[in-house]
């Protein structure tokens, strides 16, 4: 996205995506256009990963279900609880907050503001109020590791992941699993950034990594990421696997996969409940079965992801979704993890 590009796209998601047809909108409990609001995380829109997926949802949720909807970007956690009750003194009926560091001002505001509703992702709030949205992040990530052990012509990967925290250990425990069921021998390398919205971080860290032998690199980092990116442009036989949105398009050819991260699901999935007058749900849990996670089709990377690989991939998707296949969440999950014949 071009820079003029990106600015226009940010300054109409800061106003208000749409406003519903009249007499074709669900209608909300105060009689008008359900609305629907949305506060991001401080990687904000644009990150082409975690913001921009849950941006995506609720796009789609204004073009079939005929919804207003309005985002508010976070510059830091400060704007969090701020943004949350700007919207539900707008009367906002449906709010989002998109991210796990959240939960306490979810929490806060809910609390104040019972007769709103909110989502928040990747968190759970036990208010009655609140949807929490999680994911079996460790899943997808089974799979990327995987194939990064299938590919791996160092026989060492790495994982670079934003914040050390138990949501991020999924990622990294799914992965170094996967890797484990193809190949026991394969090393895998872990760093954390620190961050969340620091591409430089990310990008040096990420060359550390290389220069330690990994070939390939997962990044579960948000905007950190697209450093990591930047840093595998400039790394020939090396790779990196995005994460949370298809990034593969990022740099074709470098990105082997991405472990896309359905938020776009969950956020449409909860505006659907409420636009159809359904109950909505407490805690919604999307993983493999669900179409929740899940890697990219591949579509830059054929040359060596062939198609023995991918007979490979689907035959571990099946074993995981039929759960004949357990995979760890838990660093001390994973210390007990033995590949599984199947």
């Amino acid at each position: 996205m071009s820079g003029g590009s990106r600015a226009a796209f940010l300054a109409i998601a800061l106003i208000s995506i749409c406003a519903a047809p009249a007499g074709c909108a669900p209608r909300s409990a105060a009689g008008g256009a359900l609305r629907v609001g949305m506060v991001t995380d401080v990687g904000g829109l644009g990150d082409r990963s975690f913001n921009d997926s849950a941006y995506a949802g609720l796009v789609r949720a204004k073009a079939r279900l005929h919804v207003v909807a309005t985002v508010l970007q976070s510059h830091s956690a400060a704007d969090y609880a701020v943004n949350m009750t700007v919207l539900a003194n707008k009367e906002y009926d449906e709010i989002f907050a998109i991210g796990f560091l959240m939960a306490k001002d979810v929490d806060d505001v809910a609390a104040r503001y019972v007769k709103r509703h909110f989502t928040i992702i990747d968190a759970i709030v036990d208010q009655p109020n609140v949807t929490s949205v999680t994911f079996k992040e460790e899943e997808g990530s089974f799979l990327a590791g995987a194939l990064a052990a299938m590919t791996t012509k160092t026989k060492t990967i790495a994982f670079l992941g934003g914040i050390d925290i138990p949501l991020l250990r999924k990622f990294e425990a799914g992965y170094a699993a996967g890797a484990r069921q193809i190949d026991p021998s394969v090393k895998v390398l872990v760093k954390y950034v620190g961050s969340f919205d620091d591409p430089a971080a990310g990008k040096e860290l990420s060359g550390l990594l290389y220069d330690e032998g990994a070939d390939i690199i997962y990044v579960a980092a948000g905007k950190a990421g697209l450093g990591a990116i930047d840093q595998a442009k400039t790394r020939p036989g090396d790779y990196v696997i995005g994460v949370d949105s298809d990034q593969d398009a990022l740099a074709p050819g470098k990105v082997l996969t991405s472990m896309v991260k359905r938020v776009d699901v969950g956020v449409y999935e909860v505006i659907a409940d409420a636009v159809a007058h359904q109950p909505r749900p407490r805690h919604l849990v999307l993983g493999l079965k669900e179409g929740g996670v899940g890697l990219t089709n591949f579509t830059y990377t054929r040359s060596v992801v062939t198609p023995a690989k991918i007979a490979e991939l689907a035959k571990l998707r099946a074993a995981i979704v039929s759960g004949k296949l357990h995979v760890p969440s838990t660093r001390e999950e994973l210390a007990s993890f033995k590949p599984s014949p199947l």
